[in-house]
């Protein structure tokens, strides 16, 4: 079963708010075994609009990574976000097929 993950875009636009929403979502994504890929750094967008801040987080599989969006430790973070906060998010299942080469 392949791996799913949480693609997201995000301008803060309150920086101290937005530190809650860190700390809050850290009870969401410790309670179903998120993993940071991304978490800001660097980027290039030589495509599209891009945003400030992007982050890729991985769970098990799709199923787990959609049970923590809809969970009410992630929606009590959620709240916080929005208001410190503009973002687009994906949740996508991963991939296992073949490879080119």
């Amino acid at each position: 079963m392949p791996k799913a993950y949480w693609i997201a875009r995000v301008d803060v636009h309150d920086l101290e708010a937005y530190k809650a929403y860190v700390a809050a979502n850290a009870i969401a994504f410790a309670k179903y075994g998120a993993e940071f890929l991304v978490r800001g750094g660097r980027s290039e967008a030589p495509e599209g609009t891009p945003r400030s801040r992007n982050v890729v987080i991985a769970f098990k599989d799709y199923q787990t990574a959609v049970d923590c969006y809809h969970s009410p430790e992630y929606a009590a973070a959620k709240a916080l976000r929005e208001t410190a906060s503009e973002a687009d998010l994906l949740i996508i299942e991963g991939y296992d097929g073949p490879q080119p080469g």
